[in-house]
């Protein structure tokens, strides 16, 4: 970790109580000048982090903020864990990486100059109020190989967060998860390698912990975050937690495939018997969802018969 960001933490460290920090007393605890304080907390809100800064009170966090541990994180996981303050994006640095990665591995970042969700969207990433977290796995048998497994991870990720006391959250096909019906975690996954042989998959995931408003307002459809909760999960716990559980599950995919998970998300499937409608580019079918098949392909029932789509340009709405 840089000097720089080492100062920053500890900030941040003293804003996190309930109360305002005048800048004399940081100053004071830091051993810097005023200035020098001032000019980490403006450098900090260009980061995204929202701090309320009265005259005559001083500086506190608008939003809880919380960082990795990242010595506790290497040693609670057996692959190797790249950690960082700021990064252009951790599925960017895994995929410039494959070559030195075995499965398992991990990437996480507390901040993303260049996070990106699917269809080429922007992944909103401000500094320390979300999860940014990839992982490396490779498939010897190339991406056939891998064909549904963006649901197996939308499965682990509902099951993690319901071990945190997350209630109220379900899956929208392909791998939205949702938290009250609106957008509170993303999955992209980005491949490389060939379709007949090895292949490399870098499993990349967004969490939403606590939005600030200015952020929220920059984001085109509902969200939902963890704020609200009673406890708010301790992130380093998460990501453990999530990265032994991709692990076990990605096992069990490659030994039984995608039927072994049917069960898994028809329970947390939110559209799951309900009438819908999907958005082929300016085509759409309606019918009733029932479910997914083998290869991941969501199941519509209409008037010609169950039918099985699947592609990168389909989106779900309720009719």
């Amino acid at each position: 970790m840089s000097d720089n960001w080492v100062r920053k933490r500890e900030i941040l460290g003293l804003l996190s109580s309930e109360h305002f920090v005048s800048g004399e007393e940081l100053a004071t605890q830091l051993g810097i000048s005023r200035a020098a304080v001032s000019k980490h907390v403006d450098a900090l809100e260009d980061y995204g982090v929202a701090i309320y800064s009265v005259k005559g009170r001083g500086y506190k966090l608008a939003n809880p903020i919380s960082l990795i541990d990242s010595a506790r994180l290497i040693q609670s996981i057996d692959n190797r864990c790249f950690y960082f303050d700021e990064i252009p994006s951790t599925n960017g640095f895994m995929l410039s990486h494959t070559g030195e990665l075995k499965s398992g591995d991990l990437c996480v970042a507390e901040y993303q100059s260049a996070g990106r969700g699917r269809r080429g969207r922007t992944w909103v990433s401000p500094y320390g109020h979300h999860l940014y977290f990839s992982q490396f796995w490779s498939f010897p048998q190339g991406m056939a190989q891998a064909m549904g497994l963006s649901l197996v991870v939308a499965c682990s990720l509902v099951e993690v967060l319901k071990s945190f006391g997350v209630d109220n959250i379900g899956v929208k096909w392909p791998n939205d998860i949702y938290l009250n019906y609106k957008k509170l975690a993303g999955i992209l996954i980005e491949m490389s390698g060939q379709a007949d042989s090895e292949c490399q998959l870098i499993i990349g995931i967004g969490v939403n912990m606590a939005m600030s408003e200015d952020q929220g307002k920059g984001i085109d459809q509902p969200w939902s975050d963890l704020s609200a909760l009673a406890t708010m999960p301790n992130k380093t716990d998460l990501v453990i937690a999530l990265q032994k559980q991709l692990k076990k599950d990605i096992q069990l995919f490659e030994r039984e495939g995608l039927a072994a998970f049917k069960l898994r998300w028809q329970a947390a499937d939110l559209f799951y018997g309900k009438e819908i409608r999907l958005l082929m580019g300016e085509n759409h079918v309606d019918g009733i969802c029932r479910g997914v098949d083998e290869q991941g392909a969501v199941l519509l029932e209409t008037a010609d018969g169950t039918q099985a789509y699947i592609g990168g340009e389909i989106s779900l709405r309720p009719r």
